[in-house]
């Protein structure tokens, strides 16, 4: 059985329930995990106050080299962390790997800005006055990780925290808590001082509500779902904590007809299948040119039928099973929903046959065509194999489509010309736009979405300022 850290410490919940982790692939039992309480949350709490009055004293310097040391070692176990990943989340072992590594490298950057994150110094304010701008730690830190990518999304939470000093308590998905507790650890035995990094494992209505309730956690980083993410926004207003908000995302890809198209197939299969579709930042709505849709979508195709999905464990699986039966399920109504308002089947639209695939959650890569822009599978988020494809006349009505959603995560624009990649840059509204790119994110470059994807920015030296307090000092000379 896996445990918490608390303090530094392996612990059960104060009740001893477990809940199960199953295999999306073959649904079988992996391991189980604490069912925390209101009153593990406290118990962490008070063990992240007594880590945050040490952490927070310890030079900025030397805080990078424990971000560092955290990160060597967790490389170090990447094979064992990376198997673990895939059995519990269901990714292909590739993919988890590649997490593992993104975790690493997120480590890695913060540890490396940790002597150049500084206040400010204003001279003369007036006669004998200068003022100081001046960094501080928030004090406790929450973080509530997704299940999709549970590893590097924590990264993204903890690395900026724990470098501004503060403390941090991690609430990961209730399906997906292992590799994390893991890397918590094997982060803790790197050298941080006791209760300064925790995780409590347990359901979102008791552990998560409880995080957003508690008054002495003054942060809290949430990547879910948008509806979940306005109930923390309004829980944390409560106590006015301060509040990130990853949420969802319906990207849109736009291919003009001087695009390279050999290279935006591969980034639309890529962009689309990844994960099993599992991503907030996936490319969920695309938008061909005329002249070059027919050519471009049977390249797609032909990619889609060649994508092997399977058991992630297996070798040569590059689509995985969806996480759950219920996403799944939920999966199969916005097909069947676009399917009945006229939408064309291109490939896929069904679950792959065969005594393989009759435990898991497995879907096939699916595209559809002459889909109608009130489908479901347009005007939500889509957390699936399945992308809608769209016609246009030009880059106007493409930007015109792709803005017209509740979403502004990520998008993307393929072309040759940089007059239409900038037109496009400027008017798309989302946090993030690739040109000529695949949806890769850097975490030299700040990332956060606008409109109903978000609020407050990951990555980045701009992450840091949503884990600081920014005090202004004046001093009198004489």
């Amino acid at each position: 059985m896996a445990k918490m850290i608390v303090g530094g410490e392996l612990v059960e919940a104060e009740n001893h329930e477990v809940m199960e982790v199953r295999n999306p692939a073959t649904g079988e039992l992996v391991d189980t995990a604490p069912r925390g309480t209101v009153g593990d949350v406290r118990r962490a709490v008070e063990a992240a106050e007594e880590g945050f009055r040490i952490w927070s004293q310890i030079p900025l310097a030397r805080r990078g080299e424990i971000l560092y040391e955290g990160a060597s070692q967790i490389l170090a176990r990447e094979t064992e962390l990376a198997r673990t990943l895939t059995l519990e989340q269901g990714k292909p072992l590739r993919e988890s790997v590649l997490e593992i590594r993104r975790f690493v490298h997120t480590l890695e950057h913060y540890a490396g800005l940790a002597k150049n994150f500084r206040g400010g110094y204003v001279p003369q304010l007036d006669k004998n006055r200068y003022g100081m701008i001046l960094k501080l730690p928030l004090g406790i830190c929450g973080a509530i990780v997704p299940w999709n990518f549970p590893v590097s999304l924590m990264g993204n939470k903890i690395a900026p925290a724990l470098l501004a000093g503060n403390s941090v308590i991690v609430k990961p998905a209730s399906t997906t808590p292992l590799t994390s507790i893991r890397c918590v650890q094997i982060f803790n035995e790197a050298g941080l001082p006791p209760g300064t990094l925790n995780i409590v494992t347990g359901p979102g209505g008791v552990v998560g509500e409880e995080m957003l309730c508690n008054p002495k956690i003054r942060k809290i980083s949430f990547t879910g779902e948008t509806r979940t993410g306005k109930h923390v926004m309004e829980m944390a207003a409560r106590d006015i904590k301060r509040v990130t908000l990853e949420l969802g995302g319906s990207d849109p890809m736009i291919v003009c007809d001087d695009a390279d198209l050999e290279a935006a197939v591969s980034a639309a299969a890529v962009g689309r299948f990844f994960n099993c579709g599992q991503a907030c930042l996936a490319i969920k709505r695309l938008y061909l040119f005329d002249s070059i849709a027919d050519g471009f979508i049977e390249r797609l195709v032909n990619k889609a039928r060649k994508l092997k999905v399977g058991n992630g464990i297996e070798d040569g699986t590059l689509i995985g099973p969806l996480h759950t039966a219920a996403q799944r399920q939920e999966i199969e109504e916005m097909i069947q929903d676009a399917l009945g308002r006229g939408a064309q089947l291109l490939v896929g639209g069904r679950r792959p046959e065969g005594a393989a695939y009759d435990k898991g959650y497995f879907y096939l890569p699916t595209l559809l065509g002459n889909v109608d822009r009130n489908a479901r599978i347009v005007r939500e988020e889509c957390f699936g194999p399945a992308l809608p494809i769209f016609r246009v006349k030009d880059l106007e009505e493409a930007i015109a489509m792709a803005n017209d959603s509740i979403y502004g995560l990520g998008s993307s624009v393929w072309t040759r010309n940089l007059d239409k990649a900038m037109k496009a840059a400027e008017r798309l509204e989302a946090g993030y736009t690739w040109i000529n790119s695949p949806q890769i994110i850097y975490d030299e470059l700040p990332f956060g979405g606008v409109k109903q994807s978000g609020l407050g920015k990951e990555h980045g030296s701009e992450a840091l300022d949503f884990y600081t307090e920014t005090k202004s000092v004046v001093v009198t000379t004489g």
